[in-house]
């Protein structure tokens, strides 16, 4: 598996303060973490920073989670993009994972798990 300290993250919520709070843990812990609070500014900061991977919520204003999850795999297909939500379905896990999510976490979640789930889909990525 991937040394979590190694992984640059881009975090999508419009949930300011639990995105604020996401990426302190993050960055704690040596990851390099940058958040977004719109897919639009989302967006523009992916094109001009690499990541290795990205957190995506599910529910967000103007464009939905769905949405950038496509857009990031048009841009950088490699990217794995792991979808977070608080209204999680099977439905709506099933288009995450049809429109290319690497992972489906609901929320609240368990940090560790997530920890695990970024630095595994990192390891795979970066062994293709």
């Amino acid at each position: 598996m991937t040394d979590i300290k190694e992984i640059r993250l881009l975090i999508v919520d419009d949930e300011t303060g639990f995105a604020d709070v996401l990426c302190k843990r993050m960055e704690r812990r040596g990851v390099n973490a940058c958040t977004a609070s719109s897919g639009e500014e989302a967006i523009q900061i992916l094109r001009n920073r690499d990541f290795d991977v990205a957190i995506v919520d599910l529910k967000l204003e103007g464009m939905d989670g769905i949405e950038i999850l496509k857009v990031f795999k048009l841009l950088i297909p490699q990217m794995p993009v792991i979808m977070l939500t608080g209204h999680g379905c099977e439905v709506a896990r099933a288009a995450c994972i049809k429109n290319g999510a690497a992972g489906y976490l609901s929320k609240p979640f368990d940090f560790s798990a997530l920890l695990d789930m970024i630095s595994q889909q990192v390891s795979l990525e970066r062994a293709s």
